[in-house]
């Protein structure tokens, strides 16, 4: 008889930022994984715990981002951290960056985050954030796993690729 072995690939991500441009390196590298049939287990605590809220109002913050560049007038215009002192940029620096996500057809966070679902990525909520933000499981999407440190680590120590995002 043939032994038959899983060689089922997995990954886990650890989410910790719910900024606008922090949220799409973790669900376009979910989804990408899922689609090649890799296993993905997400799990989201402190501030990438709200991109597993029903209602999302992603902004960007141009503070401590000084790599940041928007295409303007032609050309490619850096923003000092300097202008993050200033009232509004924050909202410019958003409105700027869904206008130019929609424009080139980029895919939204909710239908990527949808994507995951469809794709039966995993997506833990830390339930100390949880308890730390006085949030509840019903302010989430559907079909959220709850857990811990360790039901992180149960995964993480079984994975073939862990990512810290």
């Amino acid at each position: 008889m043939l032994d038959t072995m899983d060689n089922t690939k997995s990954m886990s991500i650890i989410v910790t930022k719910g900024t606008l441009d922090w949220a799409y390196p973790p669900f376009i590298l979910a989804t990408t994984a899922a689609a090649m049939d890799v296993d993905v287990t997400m799990f989201f605590t402190f501030y990438g715990l709200g991109l597993l809220k029903k209602d999302l109002d992603l902004k960007i913050s141009t503070l401590g981002n000084p790599a940041m560049e928007m295409p303007m007038m032609g050309m490619h215009m850096k923003m000092p951290n300097l202008v993050s002192a200033i009232p509004g940029v924050d909202r410019m620096a958003t409105t700027m960056m869904k206008n130019l996500i929609k424009k080139k057809g980029v895919a939204s966070i909710p239908d990527l985050r949808e994507a995951a679902v469809e794709s039966d990525v995993k997506m833990v909520a830390c339930q100390m954030t949880l308890d730390l933000f006085e949030l509840d499981q019903k302010d989430l999407i559907p079909d959220i796993t709850l857990g811990g440190a360790a039901t992180y680590m149960e995964g993480a120590l079984k994975a073939d690729i862990n990512l810290y995002i």
